[in-house]
């Protein structure tokens, strides 16, 4: 099977470029004897690039319990479930850990942590530290009250620095981990200051773990969206804009010559309406259309516009196409782009088909 056989929209990941980005973190994260990369599963859900990511059945980090039964049936038992917890969730969580998994779960709340501590089954949890990106997590000041009311439940510190999104240089990224590494370490350190156990201290986002200078204080580094990459990513310098591994094969359903565009039949759900590109140095509408081998042949093919299942394509320099003719868009935020879809045909530089992933969705 090649690409040529596939129904359109879907989703294509090359496996030479994913497994670039993956040397791309590892080669970062080993200037930091000690620390442990905990990849985020969150944007591939796949149990196969698990196998790439965190070989050896190693610690990884999940954003949904879908995500965490999934990759616990498959034999990933150490896990981070990185969105703040509810008391409905308790007794799914405990039910993973009764069957074996390890589940360590995030807090913020002191009336949270409460119900986690008072919970008779298997549980272990991590107060989240706002280390700047100002989502989740607590001001280091107050995370001790959190991390008391867990009592022996209590495993340590997290943090996510998401607002590194936001830089345009290495010295804004290595800027936004320093303050990342310093808010979780210090809470850590002033934990063990008053006596409580501190065994895992965590923090990280793609930008970060690639750009920190120091480490000092951390245990492990968490970090996803840079296994697959995209428009946005590629822009911000976490990996090199040529190698976003997950593009979407689409046919051309329609031409509009008097408009310069082509209509595709992969419109925003399959690509998605994320418009992140829109703050960055360059914006590629909701996605840059490549030629069915993933090249810039068509140069700045942008879609323009995204329907619910058309996609319009505004294509320079006159190109023309015929019904059917196949291409592949690729995305401007592909955690969401990927989410849309059940499976990855993966191909290794060409349009051969060399394997079908599945992944989980839903939560």
């Amino acid at each position: 099977m090649n690409l040529d056989d596939i129904q359109t929209p879907a989703l294509v990941l090359d496996l030479g470029v994913l497994r670039r980005n993956l040397k791309l973190m590892t080669d970062a994260l080993a200037r930091h004897p000690g620390v442990v990369l905990r990849p985020h599963m969150k944007t591939s859900k796949s149990a196969e690039v698990a196998k790439l990511a965190a070989p050896d059945f190693g610690p990884i980090t999940v954003s949904t319990l879908a995500e965490a039964e999934y990759f616990a049936k498959a034999g990933w038992i150490d896990q981070i479930y990185a969105v703040g917890i509810t008391p409905q969730k308790l007794e799914r969580v405990a039910a993973l850990n009764a069957a074996g998994a390890r589940i360590k779960i995030i807090t913020d709340d002191v009336e949270m942590a409460g119900k986690i501590a008072e919970h008779p089954g298997l549980l272990a949890a991590l107060v989240e530290v706002d280390s700047g990106e100002h989502r989740g997590g607590i001001v280091p000041e107050s995370a001790m009250e959190v991390a008391k009311a867990l009592g022996g439940k209590m495993l340590g510190t997290f943090t996510h620095g998401g607002h590194s999104y936001a830089g345009r240089s290495q010295a804004e990224m290595e800027e936004v981990a320093e303050a990342e590494r310093k808010a979780v370490a210090d809470t850590a350190q002033a934990m063990r200051g008053a006596g409580l156990k501190v065994k895992i201290v965590s923090m990280g986002s793609s930008p970060t773990a690639l750009y920190a200078k120091s480490l000092e204080g951390v245990t492990e580094v968490r970090a996803g969206v840079y296994m697959f990459g995209d428009l946005f990513q590629g822009q911000i310098g976490t990996h090199p804009l040529r190698d976003i591994a997950v593009t979407v094969l689409a046919s051309v359903i329609g031409k509009r010559p008097d408009r310069g565009t082509v209509l595709l039949d992969a419109g925003a759900m399959a690509m998605s309406k994320d418009r992140s590109t829109e703050a960055a140095p360059k914006d590629y509408g909701f996605g840059l259309m490549l030629d069915i081998d993933g090249q810039p042949t068509f140069g700045d093919a942008i879609m323009r516009r995204a329907y619910q299942e058309h996609g319009e394509v505004l294509v320079p320099g006159g190109k023309t196409f015929r019904i059917g003719d196949k291409v592949r868009v690729a995305p401007n935020h592909t955690c969401m782009t990927v989410a849309a879809h059940t499976q990855y045909h993966v191909v290794d530089g060409g349009r051969k088909v060399i394997g079908v992933w599945d992944r989980v969705n839903h939560w």
